[in-house]
């Protein structure tokens, strides 16, 4: 069986579910685009090729076998994109959850059901329909549970909407003991530039008090402002739009001193080392072109 324990964000990893790419199938049409980075790819004739993405997500591997991380891969579906794990289900406490996911990806959880039949099913948890909720959305933080929504009426028109007021009640309800903070996120269906498509798009936790933050990530300056006074402003290192777009908040952390980031974070990379992390450097450009990286396509099952 597996024992479930997810705290936080960054306690030493040791077991974790990663994601495929070997078979994606071809680049979707416009029409099957579920993001703005995506459709702008595919207009370009630059959307990533399954050889390559296949290579970065092997480098990723390399890096959890370095550090005796147990991983989890799902088991393939052919022609069917299977990269960003944390969408579809996420790890609080003892409780695996799974995410009410956009209908045409729901085949992705089938792939790991090998992993939740190792768990105790008392500990499955699965949401109402009416509750959206996607695992990029959600971070558990001490006795907090950040969590990236869409407080707008006007919910149901964004694609990129993927967690609703719903969620943050069902949080609530079901993890009493903690806070469920919500944070209204910027939403855009078109322009990459102005859309934080999860909450781990503009903002991540690290270990040693330590933060990663997006201003306009954020539609309410008094919720960047929250964050930023509960770190610290000494703590937390703010991106700018051009680093919000190439996804430099979604890095991942092996535990409180070790952090997996892309090789091309190069200011985001030299200021984490002056922080004293270890960072371990992988290619992940490819993967990122459909706007999910590295916290996007790991989904953490234990961590000390």
């Amino acid at each position: 069986m597996i024992k479930l324990n997810v705290q936080n964000e960054f306690s030493r990893l040791r077991a974790v579910v990663l994601g495929a790419a070997k078979s994606n199938g071809p680049a979707p049409t416009l029409e099957e685009a579920y993001d703005p980075k995506s459709a702008k790819h595919i207009k370009a004739g630059t959307y990533p090729k399954n050889e390559d993405m296949v290579i970065e997500m092997d480098a990723v591997a390399a890096v959890f076998k370095k550090y005796d991380v147990t991983v989890y891969r799902p088991n393939q579906i052919e022609a069917y994109n299977q990269i960003f794990s944390r969408d579809i289900a996420f790890v609080i406490e003892d409780k695996f959850i799974k995410a009410n996911i956009l209908p045409d990806r729901a085949r992705e959880i089938e792939a790991i059901q090998y992993v939740m039949d190792q768990i105790d099913p008392k500990n499955i948890v699965q949401f109402p329909d009416e509750v959206h909720v996607e695992g990029g959305d959600v971070m558990p933080y001490g006795d907090y549970i950040f969590v990236g929504t869409y407080y707008g009426e006007d919910y149901a028109d964004y694609i990129t909407a993927r967690t609703n007021m719903h969620a943050v009640k069902a949080l609530q309800e079901l993890f009493p003991k903690k806070t469920v903070k919500p944070f209204n996120l910027r939403k855009s269906n078109t322009i990459a530039e102005d859309n934080a498509l999860h909450l781990d798009c503009c903002f991540q936790p690290l270990g040693k008090g330590k933060c990663i933050i997006h201003e306009n990530g954020f539609l309410y300056k008094e919720e960047f402002d929250w964050l930023v006074n509960y770190f610290g402003k000494a703590n937390c290192f703010q991106i700018d739009k051009k680093e919000m777009y190439h996804m430099n908040s979604n890095i991942f952390s092996i535990s409180e001193d070790v952090i997996i980031s892309e090789k091309n974070f190069t200011r985001l990379n030299t200021w984490l080392r002056d922080q004293g992390f270890t960072v371990e450097e992988v290619p992940y450009f490819e993967i990122s072109k459909q706007e999910g990286l590295l916290r996007c396509s790991t989904l953490p099952l234990i961590r000390d």
